[in-house]
This record gives structure tokens, sequence and C-alpha cells, in this order.
């Protein structure tokens, strides 16, 4: 069964991985604290099938991996998840926790998506070659065992997007079915009848009404229902199920907020989630994850938004679509909202070894103001050019020397198809290297062992500098109308295209929205 509106009435009912999302609501609803109670829940899974060429740890925000699995194994198989005792995952979501703590944001990645697969580990400890242009949800099912393979699913994000994963999270269908009930149900809305011959298309007839058109609370398998219907809403595809998903998603969140931080509630809530859950070995017991969670109870409905990565159809499956997806992916990993705000949490000294602009990457320097000019008072800096674009490095080199750096050299890079700039620093220059993403707006800075500073130019850059003005405030990649903070095609990743021409600009949800908007594609 693909998601795409190639095969509506084909291939087998399987459960969508939205229904693990449903642990967005205990890591935005500060219920962290009941995990003290929940350690013998907890499973994890085995670390050594993540790949050792990973990219580096943010230093301000961190992406949590949350991915699902529908086989039949254990209590599963009463709920009409997929065949056999082979995990699968039909949906995974990256949620991205912004560097201040106020602001979150989830991608969902559609099962069918063509991506290249890197390097997995099997049961037996061999390794896979890679794959090019393989279905998303195949990673998850690398080695065909009951738990599924969601290291290799963690390879394949990072390798698809250049973020590291800080955490990975695995739940079942049946926690979640535990879920909606523990909170005594969930407000939806359906944009038309639905009856049981659209969950399921080999029924062969209509079958009985499901829902009726319009705004009910649902729970237990009347909530599995809600979430894996797809069939006979607007196009049939796993598209617009994922708009529902989020939506299911985003009235959850709701929901426990409403009841407050009860114990009455929230246990059984958190009681049912890790039952079903299996995590990687940085939260695997329950202060790692009362950490975590508490860290982000202070995000507001409305800072907690929901996208899908840009994407268009390629026949039966999904592409997704550049430079629209590379530049999502750089506004992330420079800490910046989906409509372009700085939100690094400025002054929070935060550690690591590398991170996105303004990401306050080392020894809590201070950061720069983002009103002044950038000075570069001799330092020196290294600058090579990622692009096929002739002169760039000469341009920036030009542009960096006016600023008062000093340029020890020019050069072009071995990979000619970087997308998006990169800025690496050694000791003691962190601070410089973040100022200069005013200058290189949306570059990835990062820390590297060697001293000094080197900037190698992508096609973020080279799109920027050729409409920037010549003026000395401009300053590279300081296109017209750019504000300091934000990247080349801010406008795009602010609300990523849902897919090139022909197929409708998507707007991103924010959890307080009206259950009923923009439930389905097509």
């Amino acid at each position: 069964m693909t998601g795409t509106r190639g095969k509506r009435g084909s291939g087998r009912m399987r459960i969508p991985a939205v229904v693990v999302l449903a642990l967005l609501v205990l890591l935005t609803t500060g219920a962290g604290w009941v995990y003290l109670k929940l350690n013998g829940n907890i499973s994890t899974f085995d670390a050594d099938g993540l790949s050792d060429d990973r990219p580096g740890a943010g230093a301000a925000g961190q992406n949590v991996l949350v991915i699902g699995s529908d086989s039949r194994s254990g209590g599963n198989s009463g709920l009409g998840g997929g065949e056999g005792d082979v995990g699968r995952s039909d949906t995974a979501l990256l949620l991205h926790v912004y560097g201040d703590r106020k602001h979150a944001v989830g991608v969902s990645i559609p099962r069918d998506t063509l991506v290249d697969i890197p390097p997995c580990r099997l049961p037996d400890g061999t390794w896979t070659a890679p794959r090019t242009r393989a279905m998303f949800n195949s990673a998850f099912s690398v080695g065909e065992s009951a738990k599924g393979n969601p290291a290799c699913t963690q390879n394949t994000v990072e390798k698809l997007t250049g973020l590291r994963v800080d955490h990975t999270v695995v739940v079942d269908f049946e926690g979640f079915s535990a879920m909606t009930s523990a909170v005594g149900g969930v407000q939806v809305c359906v944009p038309k009848d639905v009856y049981a011959g659209d969950l399921n298309p080999h029924l062969g007839a209509r079958g009985d009404l499901l829902f009726r058109k319009g705004q009910q609370n649902v729970s237990g398998q009347k909530a599995l229902d809600y979430v894996r219907v797809r069939h006979g809403i607007g196009d049939g595809s796993d598209i617009g199920r994922i708009r529902r998903q989020q939506a299911f998603v985003a009235s959850m969140i709701k929901k426990v907020r409403s009841q407050g931080f009860n114990p009455t509630t929230l246990l059984p809530l958190a009681d049912a989630a890790t039952k079903s859950m299996t995590v990687d070995p940085g939260l695997g017991t329950a202060d790692k994850l009362l950490s975590f969670a508490m860290s982000l109870k202070h995000i507001d409905l409305h800072d907690i938004k929901f996208i899908t990565v840009p994407w268009r159809y390629a026949g039966d499956r999904v592409d997704i679509v550049q430079p629209d997806a590379d530049a999502l992916w750089a506004s992330l990993k420079a800490d910046r909202t989906i409509d372009g705000q700085d939100a690094t949490g400025k002054g929070s000294g935060s550690g690591g070894g590398t991170g996105g602009a303004g990401g306050g990457t080392g020894g809590g320097a201070a950061q720069a103001d983002a009103a002044a000019p950038v000075k570069g008072d001799g330092t020196r800096i290294s600058v090579a050019n990622g692009t096929t674009v002739t002169g760039l490095a000469a341009r920036a080199a030009a542009a960096l020397q006016e600023r008062g750096f000093t340029v020890t050299g020019t050069s072009t890079a071995t990979d000619r198809d970087q997308a998006t700039t990169v800025i690496t620093f050694g000791p003691g220059q962190a601070g410089r290297a973040r100022a200069l993403t005013r200058m290189f707006p949306g570059a990835y800075v990062r820390g590297d062992a060697a001293d000094g500073i080197s900037v190698t130019l992508g096609r973020d850059y080279a799109a920027a500098s050729s409409s920037s003005s010549s003026g000395p405030d401009a300053g590279p990649g300081a296109g017209p109308g750019a504000a300091p903070g934000s990247a080349p095609g801010a406008e795009s990743s602010a609300a990523p295209s849902g897919a090139s021409s022909p197929e409708p600009k998507e707007q991103a949800r924010s959890a307080d929205d009206d259950p009923c908007a923009d439930l389905s594609y097509g």
C-alpha cells in the first residue's frame, strides 16, 4: 500500500506511524516528572547501528526523531496493524526544539519519499550496502526484525537533513490507543462522512458509517481509525492523512494542557506511553526523560508548529523539492523559526561542539549584537567555493577584507554541490564565527580542531550574492531586504512549499489552530 494518489485502492491496511506522535504530548506539556515511577516500562534500542559518519552535535536546539512500529507482534495484533511480525513504519516526524525552549516544530516525512539510505546494521552485525532512491519507510524494516531498525531510520534522516538527531523514539499503536483513552478522548474533525470501506478498501462495500462529517471526540480504537483512514477523503493520499494526523496531535496536546498537570490524568497517560516506547540509550531512564520533558513545558501552543518536508509527486512515490528542503534544514541548523525569527536563546550559554548560526557554541561566549557591523580586526580566515559559480570565493574574500579580516587564501572545495554555507572555527573563535552569520545568513556554524576560521560557500550564498546590493553594509549574501539572521529563501522556509508546481503550497499548522482547518489535500 503506497501513500500516493497512484494506488488508492491497493495494498495492505496499516496503521500510520503518526500513532507514535502522541509522544509529543508528553514532550510539550511538562508531564515528564511522572516518569520517575516508570523506569520499568522503558526499552532501549541498540545504538551500535548508528553511523560513524554523523553530523556534528547541535549547540542550541535539539532534534528528536519520532517513528513508529505497526507490526502485529505483542498486543498490537488485535488492533489492525501490519501483516506479519516485521516492524514497519509508515511515517516519521522530526521534532526540532529550539534553543530558547520556547518554540518547537515537527517536520513530517512522508513514508513514500524517495531518499538515499546509507549502510545499516543487520541483526547479525553485518552492514548493508547503501541504496539510492529507496522508499523512506523501508529503512525501518532493514533486517526484518519485529522491533524494526530505528538506528537505520535515524541514519537515513541524518543523511537526508544534515542534522544530528539527538534522540530517537519509537512507539507502537497499542500505546497510542491507550493514551487517547487515558486523556478521555481527543477532539477531531472529519471533512466528510467516512465509512468502513474507506478504512479498508478490500471490504468490497461501503460498509457502516464510522465518522460523521464535522467535529467529534474519539479515543481508543476510534482514534486509531481516524488517524489511519486515507481512502475516500481528498485524493486518498498519505499527504492528506499526514495533515489530519498533525491536527490530531495538536488537538491531543491542547487536551492535556487544558486538564492541567494533574497526576490523576498524567500518570495513566505516561504509563501507556512508556509501555509502548523504545528509545535511544540517551533517553533510556525516567530521569533522562524527565530532564528533557521538563525543559519543554514552557512552549506556548501557538509556538508548536507542524509542517511537511517540501514535496512533489513522482509517479506513485514522493520526491523532496529543492532548494526548498535545503532552506528548511538550514533554518533548523541556524535555530531560526519557520517564520525567520532567531530562537537560539541568546545569552543562555549552551555548550556543544557544533551548531547553527548564533547557536551559542562553546564556553558561553557572548552573542554578538545582531545590529552591530561585523569587524574582522585581522582575524585570519580562509574561503573555499563549494559551488560551480566562477569567482564566488574571490567575491566573498573581497567583502571579508573590507570588514578587516585577513584572508589567508581562496580555493575550490572538493564538493562543489554544497547547498548551505558552512563556517568552521578553531579554539577561541566561536564568537567571531557566529558573528560571521550576519555576513553569511543561513550558514551552519561548527567547531573544528584547526586554528582560525574557514568558510565554505554554498548555493545559498551564490543565490543571495547575485542579487545583493554593492554597498559596504550589504555584506556577502545580504540580498535586498535581508535581515540579519535571515537565510536566503527565508520566505520559502517560513512556509515551505508543499510541492513545486502543480502541487499547492502548504502552510504550517499550530497546536492552537482550529481542528477543522486545512485537513484534506486534494
